[in-house]
């Protein structure tokens, strides 16, 4: 008889999160995934690379010009379109491709480290200026700079922050274990996951492996096999609606270490907000997971934010802006 163990309940809210920014990867079932802490199943749909005028009219009223702002993007000029500001995503073609704010003077002449090819010229720079949010356009107020050349304040960071998905439970007494050796393999965990996300309240799955000894010594091409251990893992659901049935019926295929956690949204809720933002002009980036929404814009002076707020609640969409204030 498989064991209930009372102790693999939270009621606190789903995943810890660790650092600003969050990319989830939504991973299959069966898929094996060498980290300490791997999210599954969240959904992680990207809207990536905007085009035409979705650049156009974010933050503040249509029309509204920024004060002086500093970020880190692609500046591409082909030819047709004049230079642009790329702060999303650029595709790797060669020459790349990418699509922004307007750059109205900026000055090939008075700037290297760029590459050319085809007719097209391109280049990271940090730049530092005010946008225009209703024509679309940025407008420089200080020379341009290569990216590897700014050494000062200001400049959001360009890089991805993996979020560190921790087990909000605590442990059960004696520790994490296997309570039913029989339920605890690739294929009863890959059963588990199905039958959590086929469940109305299912709002996202992951596994913690630090209990695993052959992390310890971080994850190397030697210790692969041991890696991913179904005995040696905690098997992370998050539900929306209640925790012990939740718990009781994923015990029917899983006999490994459960943690049964609360949400306050479900993936499907998660996933519909992540669809209606992709009409918001001005998106760079969307991720859904973690239990929100996270939503990276060209430039967000608070007011999108709080319409958002409004809309969904406070902390469903977090807001980021490719573009900072800048101070001097």
């Amino acid at each position: 008889m498989t064991e209930q163990v009372p102790e693999q309940i939270s009621h606190e809210r789903g995943p810890t999160r660790r650092g600003p920014r969050a990319g989830l990867v939504t991973v299959g079932a069966a898929a094996v995934v060498a980290a300490v802490v791997v999210a599954i199943a969240f959904a992680a749909n990207n809207a990536d690379s905007p085009s035409g005028d979705k650049h156009r009219n974010i933050g503040g009223a249509p029309g509204g010009k920024s004060g002086e702002l500093i970020g880190r993007g692609t500046v591409l000029d082909d030819g047709t379109n004049g230079p642009q500001l790329c702060l999303g995503g650029v595709m790797e073609s060669y020459p790349p491709q990418c699509s922004g704010p307007d750059v109205l003077n900026w000055d090939w002449d008075r700037v290297t480290g760029f590459d050319h090819a085809n007719g097209v010229r391109w280049g990271e720079f940090v730049v530092i200026g005010t946008y225009d949010s209703g024509a679309g356009t940025f407008t420089l107020t200080r020379p341009a700079m290569r990216g590897p050349e700014y050494d000062g304040a200001g400049l959001p960071s360009s890089g991805v922050v993996t979020p560190e998905f921790q087990t909000p439970c605590p442990a059960p007494s004696g520790g994490w274990r296997v309570v039913d050796p029989s339920l605890t393999t690739q294929a009863s965990l890959d059963e588990t996951l199905r039958r959590a996300q086929a469940r109305s309240d299912f709002a996202g799955a992951w596994v913690d492996q630090s209990i695993n000894p052959a992390m310890d010594g971080g994850v190397t091409p030697g210790n692969a096999g041991e890696l991913n251990d179904p005995t040696q893992l905690v098997l992370n659901i998050a539900v929306t609606g209640d925790l012990r049935a939740a718990a009781l019926e994923l015990r029917q295929t899983w006999g490994g270490a459960l943690c049964v956690s609360q949400a306050q949204h479900t993936e499907r809720e998660l996933q519909q907000i992540q669809s209606d933002l992709s009409s918001e002009s001005g998106l760079l980036y969307s991720n859904a997971g973690n239990d929100h929404v996270e939503a990276t814009v060209i430039w967000d002076d608070g007011s999108l934010q709080r319409r958002l707020d409004q809309r969904y609640g406070s902390g469903t969409v977090v807001v980021s802006s490719a573009l900072q204030p800048f101070e001097s």
